[in-house]
């Protein structure tokens, strides 16, 4: 019975990983696991192969890293510069699209640029270009809606929002089934606002846009957008009018010449992103997040766009890997990036998810937050200074076995000395360590591997450097795309003095 009892402890037992297993890989190790040919770039001499059917790893990247931590320097230009994939880019303050530019034209790649540092030398974005039907008119409004609402606002009574949802929508499906493609766009938006009048002393007040949704009835009983409008139209005068006011103060840019200019027509072409080579380029100010709700829509629409092509057209992957470099994530909300996370593997599309350290993504997606490390098969810290990330760091890095010595004395005329051996268990890095993290040094995790500190990439070492600023090239300037400007009939010219007139008498 004794010998039986010792054998089964023994098949239980784990020597030396009591109290934890957690160790270092060597970089050589894990670089024999996930290299391949054609790689992301992740540290001084770890790759991850593109090939996802190898390693059977998304390529999905969270890189952590505090100011001054080489995110740009380390990780964002050596890849763009591997030339090995589509780029999907965000770029504060114009600094990857002047430095890596010339090198992707270079290549071959068609460079788009939406610049809102300079608008002048911006390619056009028009949201309404990628609305094929009336689900997408409606997605835009709610992805409008949450770009434009500032970042941990609280609101009181959710009316207000859902009124202006409810106006939008009815205005965008209207610009969508009855203007000419010439006019459907946010400076339009802006213009019909203004026939939407509304006098508070007299409910009955007929406005010139208020005909028009008549008119569309009159054609179409089951009109989403008529329904929408009279959604609109449920509120009393003074609280429509306060409704009207706060619609325009949200679509305010578009009242500015340089945004209408960018918004009146597209340069963009967000379906043949996965076909051919693209590097489009989204800069933004680094002191500024006026206009950044652009992005968070051209985002958006270009996951809706790649998404339909992959299932669409191609049932399945996209022929080309579309990587996006999502530069200081949290400087833009992204509606629904988490949900997108999750399921572009399979689309031949993946992200690399840039953060400063990890309350901001808490920050962002308060109850989700998890979601994005949770499908960022690979993780990448560069270092920083601050304490929730530490922690987060060091509890993944998990805990290690190590043997500890102690010493005992008894004093005294029996006096003895005693030394004793035991196994306890520590932090491979506790979170002061992790703090501590010579700036020269990354920590990196691949799911199913061991962790990996090791050096930085190094720019200079590239082998397109020459080709950068970085190494001394010319800087890349992009001018945008000049379109002529349509010479027609405007829409609403319909509704001058007599016609208005006349719509109203045949209204009453």
């Amino acid at each position: 019975m004794g010998v039986c009892l010792y054998q089964s402890g023994q098949g239980r037992a784990r020597d030396g990983e009591e109290h934890g297993s957690a160790a270092w890989a060597s970089p050589k190790q894990v670089n024999a696991m996930f290299a391949q040919k054609q790689n992301k770039i992740l540290t001084r001499h770890v790759r991850l192969g593109l090939d996802t059917h190898k390693h059977r790893r998304s390529l999905n990247v969270l890189v952590i890293g505090g100011s001054g931590a080489a995110k740009t320097r380390s990780y964002v230009k050596p890849n763009i510069l591997e030339a090995n994939t589509n780029y999907v880019i965000t770029d504060p303050k114009m600094e990857v699209l002047t430095a890596t530019g010339g090198w992707l034209k270079s290549q071959g790649y068609d460079i788009r640029v939406l610049n809102l540092v300079n608008l002048e030398q911006s390619d056009g974005y028009n949201p309404f270009r990628y609305l094929r039907d009336e689900k997408d008119a409606l997605r835009l409004v709610n992805n409008l809606i949450q770009a434009t609402t500032p970042k941990n606002s609280h609101e009181s009574d959710p009316f207000w929002t859902k009124a202006e949802t409810a106006l939008l929508q009815a205005i965008i499906l209207m610009l969508f089934h009855e203007a000419p493609e010439y006019e459907q766009n946010f400076s339009m938006v802006m213009r019909v606002l203004e026939y939407a009048e509304v006098k508070e002393e007299d409910e009955e007040y007929v406005s010139p846009l208020d005909l028009l949704f008549q008119a569309m009835e009159r054609d179409d009983p089951n009109s989403v957008a008529v329904h929408q409008y009279k959604v609109f139209k449920m509120a009393a005068g003074k609280t429509s009018k306060s409704i009207l006011v706060s619609t325009a103060v949200r679509l305010a840019p578009f009242n500015l010449p340089q945004i209408q200019a960018v918004t009146d027509h597209d340069d963009m072409d967000l379906y043949t992103l996965g076909e051919k080579k693209v590097a489009l380029y989204a800069v933004i100010p680094d002191n500024d997040s006026t206009f950044n709700f652009l992005v968070s829509l051209l985002y958006a629409q270009a996951f809706q766009a790649l998404y339909y092509s992959a299932d669409q057209i191609h049932h399945g992957a996209l022929p080309r890997h579309v990587h996006f470099v999502l530069d200081e994530f949290a400087a833009m909300p992204l509606p629904g990036f988490t949900r997108e996370l999750a399921t572009m593997r399979s689309r031949n599309i993946s992200a690399s998810t840039i953060i400063q350290n990890m309350a901001q993504i808490k920050e962002l997606y308060k109850d989700s937050w998890e979601t994005i490390p949770g499908n960022s098969d690979t993780i990448l810290y560069l270092g920083g200074n601050e304490s929730s990330t530490h922690k987060y760091i060091s509890e993944a890095l998990g805990k290690a076995t190590i043997d500890t010595k102690t010493h005992g004395q008894t004093k005294g005329r029996s006096g003895s000395w005693s030394t004793n051996f035991q196994m306890s268990g520590r932090e491979l890095l506790t979170p002061d360590e992790v703090r501590g993290l010579d700036n020269r040094y990354a920590i990196l995790f691949i799911r199913g591997a061991k962790p990996v500190m090791d050096l930085k990439y190094e720019l200079t070492e590239h082998p397109a450097i020459r080709h950068t600023v970085d190494g001394g090239g010319p800087p890349y300037i992009h001018k945008g795309k000049q379109t002529a400007a349509f010479q027609g009939t405007p829409f609403f010219q319909a509704f001058s003095a007599d016609t208005f007139h006349e719509e109203k008498e045949n209204a009453a």
